[in-house]
């Protein structure tokens, strides 16, 4: 895949002849630099933003071609997102901030947002407001709304980047987690303590990306 973006009168390369791929029951770290293309790519990977050259297949899905509504419902059936941000909706609930991106309806989605808030360890806050949570709790909501579809795919972009080291431990932990149930999980970080434990670390530079890194058997 390759992507250019118009940068004072001129194309800029911000990705170039990138070849990648996550699989599942893997999580694969994204790791380098800032600038050097990590957002652009689970931009790419997440179908938020189409490369010039290239496709993208997702579950077995080429995407070429499809239009704004098409990969929207692959989104939603396939894809979880978590960012460093949060960006949960600051006058809802935690438990309405899980149900947003729901396809489930009434009691049903209810329940399955309350179970997932109950896994993330928030059980007893589903009625606060995102601003009477700490950042690690922030974070926890937003992995429980990324996983409310029970999506194949989780892309989280520096997901750790907020937070205190407890709370960094306790969502890597998850992370692996979900990867252990067969989900392909997807994390752009600057962390190292997410790239050790990563089964696949893809390194950035210049819009170019390397040979992936495989973790040997064993070694967790």
């Amino acid at each position: 895949m390759s992507k250019t973006y118009p940068f004072r009168g001129r194309a800029v390369d911000v990705l170039s002849d990138v070849d990648f791929s996550a699989h599942a029951g893997e999580l694969t770290a994204i790791v380098g630099h800032s600038g050097t293309g990590k957002s652009t790519l689970l931009h790419i990977l997440g179908l938020l933003t189409e490369p010039d050259r290239g496709t993208v297949v997702v579950d077995g899905t080429d995407t070429s071609g499809l239009g704004d509504g098409e990969l929207a419902d692959l989104r939603r059936a396939k894809m979880g997102f978590v960012f460093q941000s949060y960006n949960l909706l600051p006058q809802h609930s935690a438990l309405r901030n899980t149900l947003i991106p729901s396809v489930r309806r009434g009691k049903e989605a209810q329940d399955r947002a309350r179970e997932l808030l109950e896994r993330v360890g928030l059980g007893e806050r589903v009625d606060h407001l995102p601003a009477q949570l700490s950042g690690g709790e922030q974070q926890r909501v937003a992995l429980a709304r990324a996983l409310v579809n029970d999506p194949p795919v989780i892309l989280a972009d520096e997901p750790t980047g907020n937070l205190d080291s407890e709370s960094e431990q306790r969502l890597l932990a998850q992370l692996l987690e979900l990867a252990r149930e067969g989900r392909a999980v997807v994390v752009v970080t600057h962390n190292q303590a997410v790239s050790d434990a990563a089964d696949r670390v893809y390194r950035m530079a210049d819009g170019r990306v390397s040979s992936p890194q495989l973790r040997k058997e064993g070694s967790r």
